[in-house]
């Protein structure tokens, strides 16, 4: 758990992580390039004193990864450009006096009602997610409350990828997975910095490996989504540091 001090600062890198993710959500149109959207968040992130999380993995450059349709997770951006009917994931972190947050989304350009369904689902099993994330309840509840969603709504949840503790490091203990059962695994405590994350897809729970080394695809080509914020632990209810729709 984080003193009061140390709240502060994951709160001020929250906040550009979520003024970041608003831009890059905003600027993601038909015809404009993945790089284009890096780009963006790169310079809103420095306007407002963060730095980027993602320079700590060692051989990555970006600010984001970005993963379109069947793509996952962890996509490099590149010149493609985005089309109407394309989903479009955009994850990026923060660090801010040595303290990261992480946050993602995934979004639609155009109109479509399955697609549509498909996030709908996706985002409300990260905020059931979010419920759980209080003192006294276990990493477990918040798995089981993302599975239940997302399997509720006849989608798979990704078992090879999951969310985790973040603060000092951009990844810590404890792993949070998507799937699980209530009242199994570590004991959350208030202040405690997690990056809860809801990785599923249209169809099979599988995913490979492309060939660029880092980019992660579904198996059969069906799409997949990214759902993520960084929350602070709480009494009653978590704190949520990277709500874009809040920035």
């Amino acid at each position: 758990a984080r003193n009061n001090y140390e709240q502060g600062l994951m709160r001020k890198s929250g906040s550009i992580s979520a003024k970041a993710l608003r831009r890059a959500l905003e600027g993601s149109k038909a015809g404009v390039t993945e790089l284009e959207v890096d780009q963006l968040v790169q310079r809103e992130i420095y306007k407002l004193g963060g730095d980027l999380s993602y320079k700590t993995v060692p051989g990555y450059k970006y600010a984001t990864c970005i993963t379109v349709n069947d793509e996952v997770v962890h996509g490099i951006p590149t010149e493609r450009q985005f089309a109407i009917g394309d989903l479009i994931s955009v994850d990026l972190a923060v660090m801010y006096k040595g303290w990261h947050t992480d946050c993602a989304w995934t979004v639609l350009l155009g109109k479509d009602s399955e697609k549509e369904n498909f996030l709908k689902v996706g985002e409300q099993a990260l905020w059931d997610g979010i419920e759980k994330a209080i003192s006294g309840n276990r990493v477990g509840d918040i798995s089981a409350a993302i599975q239940k969603r997302v399997e509720g709504g006849g989608y798979n949840v990704v078992r090879r990828l999951v969310g985790h503790g973040v603060g000092r490091s951009l990844h810590e203990d404890p792993q949070i997975p998507g799937v699980g059962v209530a009242g199994k695994g570590m004991l959350l405590k208030s202040g405690m910095g997690l990056a809860i994350e809801v990785i599923y897809t249209l169809g099979k729970k599988d995913v490979v490996l492309g060939s660029d080394g880092w980019t992660f695809k579904t198996s059969d080509g069906s799409w997949g989504g990214l759902f993520e914020m960084t929350v602070l632990v709480g009494q009653k209810q978590a704190e949520i540091l990277t709500d874009w729709r809040q920035a």
